[in-house]
C-alpha cells in the first residue's frame, strides 16, 4: 500500500520531531490543567489541518505523512479535549 522510498526517511524524521513538538504541551496541559494560555481556535484550526494533511498522506500514499499526521491528530485533540474540559468559566 506504502511505498518505501529512500526520502521517506527523511519524511520520517521530519515528522517524528515536529510531531513530537506537541508533547510537551500536551503533558503539561494534563499535569497542570492550566490551558489558559492555550489559544481554543489555533488548535481547532490546527486539527483541521492535520486531519486534511492525513487525507493528502493516504492520497500520496506516503507512509511518513500518514504516521505524522495520526499522532499529531490524536495530540491536537487531546489539546482540544484539555482545553474544553478546564476551561475557566467567566
Amino acid at each position: 500500500m506504502f511505498e518505501i522510498h529512500p526520502m521517506e526517511i527523511v519524511g520520517l524524521v521530519a515528522a517524528t520531531l515536529t510531531t513530537a513538538s506537541f508533547v510537551p504541551q500536551v503533558y503539561k496541559a494534563y499535569k497542570t490543567k492550566d490551558v489558559e494560555g492555550v489559544s481554543l481556535t489555533m488548535f481547532l484550526a490546527m486539527f483541521v489541518g492535520v486531519l486534511l494533511w492525513l487525507v493528502y498522506g493516504f492520497y500520496l500514499k506516503s507512509l511518513s505523512m500518514v504516521i505524522a499526521n495520526i499522532i499529531t491528530s490524536v495530540l491536537c485533540l487531546m489539546i482540544l479535549i484539555l482545553k474544553i474540559k478546564h476551561k475557566k468559566k467567566s
